[in-house]
């Protein structure tokens, strides 16, 4: 069974989700402070945590953090503000995806279902973008039977994009999952690798494509066919 977090100081939202998650089929773990979201992570298999921005003690940002810092799960941010400013902050904090209150727990549901198929392909060692096939093993990129060899930090990012579609990476975030922590240069170089990447598969278009997130960063879109 696939263990839910939901975190919301407001009871009455936090049960609604609660109760509608359940429904569907999830376990569901309730907190109502960002204090007690971390301790359920630390006592508890969670598959997925959906958190509130506005909370007393530790708010949905810094929850978000120490969820990406130690814990590799999905999370929805749950927010009444809708502007551009805000939604940069919860994107830079390490969100997988946004949600403005109010809300149908329907679209909630939606949004979980395909976060947790995202982070399954993410643990797969082929990722496939419609024609094109990126290949962690033999470190090959195969587009309908054309195969790239890439230097080793063009594949890294693109296999790190292409395991999590439409989730936006700041560039700070990428520098450190492929080049890590104590990569001394700057996130220009993330820039160019990402144009790199573009000129390389500009041809496949249609199979996917690496969208700039005005500053954040960037997320790979898979477009359907």
């Amino acid at each position: 069974m696939i263990n839910i977090l939901v975190t919301d100081d407001d009871r009455h939202i936090r049960g609604l989700v609660a109760t509608y998650l359940r429904s569907e089929g999830f376990h569901v773990f309730e907190a109502s402070d960002g204090n007690e979201a971390i301790a359920v992570l630390e006592r508890n298999p969670v598959q997925l945590a959906v958190v509130d921005i506005m909370m007393p003690n530790k708010d949905g940002y810094e929850v978000c953090k120490e969820i990406r810092e130690y814990y590799d799960i999905p999370v929805i941010l749950l927010t009444a503000k809708d502007q551009l400013p805000d939604k940069e902050r919860g994107y830079s904090a390490g969100t997988d995806d946004y949600l403005t209150k109010p809300f149908e727990p329907k679209e909630l549901l939606f949004r979980i279902k395909a976060l947790l198929r995202r982070y399954e392909m993410a643990s797969a060692e082929k990722v496939v973008l419609n024609r094109v096939m990126i290949d962690r093993k033999s470190y090959e990129v195969n587009c309908g039977g054309k195969i790239y060899m890439l230097p080793m930090k063009e594949f890294e990012l693109l296999f790190q994009l292409a395991s999590y579609p439409d989730r936006v990476f700041s560039r700070e975030e990428l520098i450190e999952l492929i080049w890590g922590a104590d990569f001394e240069g700057d996130d220009r170089t993330v820039d160019v690798h990402i144009k790199r990447l573009r000129e390389r598969f500009a041809a496949y278009n249609e199979d996917f494509r690496i969208q700039t997130v005005r500053g954040v960063g960037y997320k790979l879109e898979v477009p359907v066919q």
